[in-house]
């Protein structure tokens, strides 16, 4: 920290353990000046989010020392080491915006949650009306003012508590992957506000999985196992890029590019393309085509007709959506947040039916509930937050459940639990409650429990939300295997890049498809508009590309990934290991 910020926080020689004996902060040394901006990274379970809890005064540590605006919440060394008085002015002081929304939503409207926390502060009605109606402007809800909460998508309810959070005006806010759940737009205008409470003076801790995130931050911490692994600025840490990897986590996107072209290293994309425009033009290389995944010359695995939903009297969530998906094809699902996605796919888990059109899966029309009921262990599904798929007393137990009650041998059961165990990184959590794993470690211990059910159609709704990059490479490798077993795969995701590398993507908008195909047809240069105004975007390589293009280098190509932009530069083909 620069010696001449005062501290706004301060944890000294921090440990925290829970009551099942595991470690969550081990002797954790950290201090925050007024005013900083710092981004906590680190792979999943590595404390993060109990660094937070600790920082907010949600919960006090086991040892050491928690000093916050001043005032010491915690010391061993006293005789009472919590000061309650001390916690509770720091929950006055200090945001929290949780990784998962429905932990911070307490009302069924709106505009009361946001005004929640200021009345909690006693301030005056007209003063809490305003800051409400300034704050849901901000995070563009406000026409949603009157809305249920509860009939929201995640990321419109993530908007909601963050903007109760901000209505609150604390001194130090901590928001914890406050971006998982978003679109690209979402996430664009959470980095703004950041930039913009930065600059009036506000304490920013700032937990996040988007490594490119992190570059705003006056300083990066790094956690791993529980500990402070590493800190400095953004581009100290990221310099390292073998100790990054091996943290499970991987360098800013211009610095992947950098190393992957021949470049010099850099986090900056605005210094990389001036190295790439002073470079001599390459040819471009010729494409493979792309799969057909949703050629309607292919009897598909699932057909979606003229399919219409509405919840209550509201608008539709899905209005005339029609569509085919290929048998053992991977589809890509996007959309802005509360575009349909998750209506779309608890209808293709056959969860619900549609109000009007037909949806059939493997031939079977869902319409009817015993005709849903047949496609019981054919069709998995892996909802966006996975805690409410967990339900046993240990990993294992909740991983069986589903294969036993397909009544197979008990031999076969744990076959197949020892498998996705591996498959999944839980290895050595077998015993451990679900419920005390990192929310990323859940959403891998929710797939895995489906994964051991060996189901035909696979259906994810934003399944690397919350995981590390190590993470989401891991479940990208898993579903590739299924796709190599045949199964079809359909995938909901903010993340273009993910999207780009699916057979063919739909692009969903105020509940209808806006745009279908193949990733190259999806994401391409007609329709960069488009998918800016439906709060998306192009994948990275191809923004970058375009970037380039259109700073005077030669065409470049519909390149999709870091690899295809490099043969487009004409750097020569990657081993993929």
């Amino acid at each position: 920290m620069d010696g001449r910020r005062r501290e706004a926080l301060s944890l000294e020689h921090v440990t925290l353990t829970y009551e099942s004996g595991a470690q969550a902060l081990i002797d954790v040394s950290l201090t925050v000046g007024v005013g900083e901006r710092i981004c906590v990274l680190g792979a999943n379970g590595s404390g993060k989010s109990t660094l937070a809890s600790v920082v907010a005064g949600l919960c006090a540590p086991d040892r050491g020392r928690v000093t916050i605006n001043g005032q010491v919440a915690f010391d061993d060394a006293r005789e009472q080491p919590v000061d309650f008085a001390a916690y509770r002015e720091a929950r006055r002081r200090v945001g929290l915006v949780f990784q998962n929304p429905d932990d911070q939503i307490v009302t069924t409207i709106v505009e009361e949650d946001v005004a929640f926390g200021p009345e909690n502060l006693g301030l005056e009605p007209d003063e809490i009306g305003r800051r409400v109606e300034r704050e849901l402007r901000r995070v563009a809800m406000l026409p949603l003012a009157k809305a249920d909460p509860t009939r929201l998508s995640g990321g419109q309810r993530q908007r909601v508590t963050i903007a109760g959070t901000l209505a609150m005006e604390p001194d130090i806010i901590v928001f914890d992957e406050p971006g998982a759940l978003l679109d690209v737009r979402g996430r664009t205008s959470i980095m703004r506000v950041m930039d913009k409470l930065a600059k009036t003076g506000t304490t920013i801790i700032h937990i996040t999985h988007f490594m490119d995130e992190a570059l705003a931050a006056d300083r990066v911490v790094v956690m791993g196992a529980g500990g402070i692994v590493c800190e400095g600025t953004p581009e100290e840490v990221f310099r390292d890029g073998e100790r990054i990897a091996a943290l499970g986590l991987e360098e800013p996107f211009a610095a992947r590019v950098a190393t992957r072209v021949g470049a010099r290293w850099t986090c900056s994309e605005d210094e990389l393309c001036r190295e790439l425009l002073a470079r001599e033009a390459r040819p471009t290389p010729q494409v493979e085509p792309a799969r057909r995944a949703l050629d309607p010359g292919v009897t598909p695995i699932i057909h979606c007709d003229h399919v219409r939903y509405t919840y209550g009297g509201s608008r539709p969530a899905l209005d005339d959506v029609s569509f085919r998906i290929a048998p053992g094809s991977t589809v890509a699902i996007c959309g802005q947040t509360g575009s349909g996605k998750s209506t779309l796919v608890r209808l293709l888990a056959a969860l619900e039916a549609p109000d009007a059109g037909t949806l059939t899966i493997g031939g079977i029309p869902t319409r009817r509930k015993r005709d849903r009921r047949l496609l019981n262990g054919r069709v998995g599904y892996v909802m966006q937050h996975p805690e409410r798929q967990l339900f046993a007393e240990s990993v294992v137990k909740d991983i069986e459940f589903g294969p036993r009650n397909l009544g197979l041998a008990e031999e076969e059961v744990a076959r197949r639990c020892q498998h996705v165990i591996g498959v999944c990184g839980l290895s050595g959590l077998e015993d451990a409650s679900p419920f005390e794993l990192s929310g990323g470690q859940q959403r891998m211990c929710a797939l895995a429990g489906v994964l051991a059910m060996m189901p035909e159609v696979l259906i994810l709704d934003e399944p690397t939300a919350g995981l590390d990059p190590k993470g989401r490479l891991e479940v990208s490798r898993v579903l590739s295997s299924m796709r190599g077993r045949g199964v079809t795969v359909c995938v909901v995701t903010h993340s273009m890049e993910d999207a780009a590398l699916a057979d063919a993507v739909i692009v969903l908008n105020g509940g209808r498809v806006m745009l279908q195909g193949a990733p190259r047809d999806v994401f391409s240069e007609k329709n960069e508009q488009a998918l800016r105004e439906a709060g998306l975007g192009l994948p990275d390589p191809m923004r970058l590309a375009l970037r380039l293009e259109r700073a005077g280098h030669a065409p470049l190509g519909p390149v999709l990934t870091i690899d295809e932009l490099a043969a487009a530069l004409g750097v020569g083909s990657k081993e993929v290991e």
